[in-house]
C-alpha cells in the first residue's frame, strides 16, 4: 500500500539533489573564473593546451630534387653515374655516346629509403612509381629517362612531367663556336641553311639553327594552321604552323663538344654547371587557355611553348620575312645579360619589330606600320583589342614602351 506522503518525499529529495548539484557547479565555475582572474591580475596568463602540429605525410611516389639537393645536400653523382650502363643500348651504333640514359640504380636509394622499399604496399611500394611503369613485381620496365628527348620508339614510354631544373646556357659564349668544328655537319645539313642568317648585313649568328629549328613548319603545304580553323574565321587569330622554334631536348648536341674525352669544360659529370634548381617565375604571359582549348591544341610541345610566351603570343617565326632576319635583331643573345634562367632577360623588346627598314613600326600610320595602326585604333576606342601580335595582352592598356618605339620625324636637312 502506497502512503500518501511517499511521492512528496521523493519529489523533495530529487529537487534538493538537483539544487545542490547546480549550486556546486556554479561554485566550481566561479572558483575557476576567480582563479583565472587572480592569475591575470598577477600577470599570469591562462595556460593554453599545446597542440603539436602533425608532420606532413610524404608522398614517396613523387620524387623531389629539392629535398635531395637542397635539404639533404646530395651531389648529383650521389645517384647519377656518367655514363649509364645501358647507354649503348638506348642509342644504337654510331649514334651512341657516353650519357646518362637511365634512372639511378637501387643502391642509390636503399641507403636512405630501405623502409619505403620494403613497405607492405600492394601491388608494390609507392616509391617504385618514380621509375617503373607498371609498379609490379612481374613487370620491371622503366619509363624513358627524361633527358632522352631525341630517343623515340613504339616500345618506349615517356612520362610527361615538368622538370624542376632550368638550363643555364651562355649563348654569348657559343654564338661563334657552334657549327664550325665538325666536318660531318655539312653532310647532315647543319651548314646548308647558314645563308638564312646572312641575308642581312649585320653579321652573325650563322649557327642558331644547330639548336633551334622551326617546329611543325608549313613549308610548301597549303595548310597553314596547326588545327583546322572555323569557316567564319575572317580576320580573327588562329595559331599557325611554324610559329615556334625548338630547343635541345637531350645531351646530343651538347656532348658533341663537351664529351668525356674532349677536355672542354664542363664535362658530362658536372651536371650542376648547367642544370639549376629554379622556382618558376610568376610572369604574365600572352596566352589564353580558353582559346587554346577552343582550337583543340593537343600537341604538348606547342602548349608548353605557347603557354610561356611573355612577349607576343601571336608571333610566327616562319611567317613573312622572319626566316630571313638575323636572330640577334630580336634576341639579345650576344649579351652576357641574356640569361636562360631568368625569363625577364629573354623578353623580346618591342622596338625590334621596327628597325631601319620599318617593318611593323613606322614613323606614321600612313607608312603601313602595324603597331601604328593598332595604337591609333586604341586611341579612338579604349575597348579596342590589339590582335596583330597579342593574344591576351591586347585587351589591356598600351604599355609605355610601345609608343616610345615609334621613331620620331626625321630632322630637316639644312641647305648646304
Amino acid at each position: 500500500m502506497k502512503l500518501p506522503y511517499e511521492g512528496v518525499v521523493a519529489f523533495t529529495f530529487t529537487a534538493c539533489f538537483l539544487f545542490l548539484t547546480t549550486q556546486s557547479g556554479s561554485i566550481a565555475a566561479r572558483t575557476r573564473t576567480g582563479n583565472e582572474s587572480q592569475r591575470v591580475q598577477r600577470g599570469q596568463r591562462p595556460q593554453k593546451k599545446v597542440v603539436t602540429p602533425k608532420t606532413p605525410r610524404i608522398d614517396y611516389a613523387k620524387f623531389s630534387h629539392q629535398s635531395h639537393v637542397v635539404t639533404q645536400k646530395l651531389a648529383c653523382d650521389s645517384c647519377h653515374k656518367v655514363p649509364s650502363k645501358n647507354f649503348k643500348e638506348v642509342r644504337k651504333g654510331d649514334a651512341a655516346f657516353p650519357d646518362v640514359t637511365d634512372f639511378p640504380e637501387h643502391d642509390s636509394c636503399l641507403s636512405c629509403h630501405r623502409q619505403q622499399f620494403f613497405a607492405r604496399e600492394r601491388p608494390a611500394p609507392a616509391i617504385c612509381a618514380n621509375c617503373h611503369i607498371a609498379v609490379s613485381p612481374q613487370d620491371t620496365s622503366r619509363w624513358l629517362f627524361p633527358s632522352l628527348g631525341d630517343v623515340t620508339g613504339a616500345s618506349l614510354k615517356r612520362r610527361e612531367s615538368v622538370s624542376e631544373f632550368g638550363v643555364g646556357f651562355p649563348h654569348d659564349k657559343h654564338i661563334d663556336a657552334v657549327g664550325f668544328n665538325f666536318p660531318d655537319r655539312k653532310e647532315r645539313g647543319w651548314l646548308s641553311n647558314a645563308s638564312l642568317q646572312e641575308k642581312k648585313k649585320d653579321g652573325p649568328p650563322k649557327n642558331c639553327f644547330v639548336c633551334h629549328e622551326t617546329y611543325q613548319p608549313q613549308g610548301n603545304s597549303s595548310d597553314e594552321y596547326v588545327t583546322k580553323p572555323p569557316k567564319d574565321l575572317g580576320d580573327n587569330f588562329w595559331l599557325k604552323k611554324g610559329t615556334f622554334k625548338t630547343i635541345p631536348n637531350s645531351h646530343t648536341i651538347c656532348f658533341t663538344c663537351h664529351g668525356a674525352d674532349s677536355g672542354i669544360a664542363p664535362e658530362p659529370k658536372d651536371c650542376n654547371v648547367c642544370h639549376k634548381l629554379v622556382v618558376p617565375a610568376q610572369l604574365k604571359i600572352d596566352f589564353d587557355t580558353k582559346l587554346a582549348t577552343t582550337m583543340g591544341i593537343a600537341d604538348a610541345t606547342v602548349l608548353n611553348k605557347w603557354s610561356r610566351r611573355i612577349s607576343a603570343g601571336a608571333f610566327r617565326h616562319e611567317g613573312g620575312e622572319h626566316p630571313d632576319l638575323n636572330c640577334l635583331g630580336c634576341h639579345n643573345a650576344a649579351s652576357s645579360a641574356f640569361n636562360t634562367l631568368d625569363a625577364k632577360t629573354l623578353k623580346v623588346p618591342v622596338k625590334s619589330c621596327g628597325g631601319a627598314e620599318g617593318c611593323h613600326i613606322t614613323a606614321t600610320s600612313d607608312d603601313g606600320g602595324a603597331l601604328n595602326f593598332e595604337l591609333d585604333q586604341k586611341k579612338k576606342d579604349p575597348a579596342f583589342v590589339c590582335t596583330k601580335c597579342h593574344v591576351a595582352f591586347g585587351k589591356e592598356s598600351v604599355p609605355e614602351n610601345h609608343p616610345q618605339a615609334i621613331p620620331g620625324p626625321k630632322p630637316k636637312m639644312s641647305p648646304s
